[in-house]
């Protein structure tokens, strides 16, 4: 299928999915014209990066452990491969130090607002 297929199915962007394949995380094939040519595979494998985005993972990451994706009946799950759980971890530790700051200036935000 074309790029715009893929994109109608998948709900992602053409411009998007041009990225991914940038980023190493699409491989299609060529036809004989040179045109991107995606297998149906790549329906799920769009969906897997999309999920494993929203999850805050970003694309270096993703390209090293998309292949521990699973996409299954309740959506798409990761397999613990080597590192990943460190990897996670640490992702999980830098959100959880961005929360405290937003917390800590939202704080500070209520202490401007309080009556002299």
């Amino acid at each position: 299928m074309l790029i715009s297929e893929l994109a109608d199915l998948t709900g992602v962007s053409a411009r998007a999915l041009r990225h991914y394949e940038e980023r190493g995380l699409l491989v299609p094939d060529r036809n004989s014209s040179g045109y991107r040519d995606y297998s149906a595979s790549d329906v799920t494998r769009v969906a897997q990066i999309r999920t494993m985005i929203s999850a805050g993972l970003g694309t270096a990451t993703i390209r090293r452990y998309l292949d521990c994706a699973r996409t299954g009946e309740h959506g798409t799950s990761l397999e613990m491969c080597p590192d990943l759980r460190a990897d996670l971890d640490a992702l999980a530790g830098r959100l959880a130090a961005q929360q405290a700051r937003l917390r800590e200036t939202q704080r500070r935000l209520s202490g401007l607002a309080a009556p002299g």
